[in-house]
């Protein structure tokens, strides 16, 4: 399935992209070749495979979510520079 040089225009258009001749040239003949493969693929029969999300498996890359005890507020505010109501206190950097 080719496709032609003013879709390719057209195409470069809409994403608000500038081609010279030559990418124009080349854009045409890789979209062809990509349309030819897509054609080529929706030629074999699918009917037997599961449809997929992903052909890698699936894991978890996170810790486990366990609960623990939290810090002593106490503790932790003795450290601020400047605490009020059991809150650390900063400096408005808006107006």
């Amino acid at each position: 399935m080719a496709i032609s040089r003013d879709d390719v225009v057209y195409i470069a258009e809409l994403a608000k992209l500038r081609l010279s001749e030559s990418e124009i040239e080349a854009f045409t003949e890789q979209l062809s070749a990509i349309l030819d493969y897509a054609q080529a693929l929706s030629a074999l029969d699918t009917e037997a495979i599961p449809p997929t999300a992903s052909v890698i498996p699936q894991q978890s890359l996170l810790a486990e979510d366990v609960p623990h005890n939290s810090l002593d507020r106490e503790i932790l505010l003795r450290n601020a520079p400047d605490a009020e109501a059991g809150q650390f206190r900063v400096k408005a950097i808006l107006d």
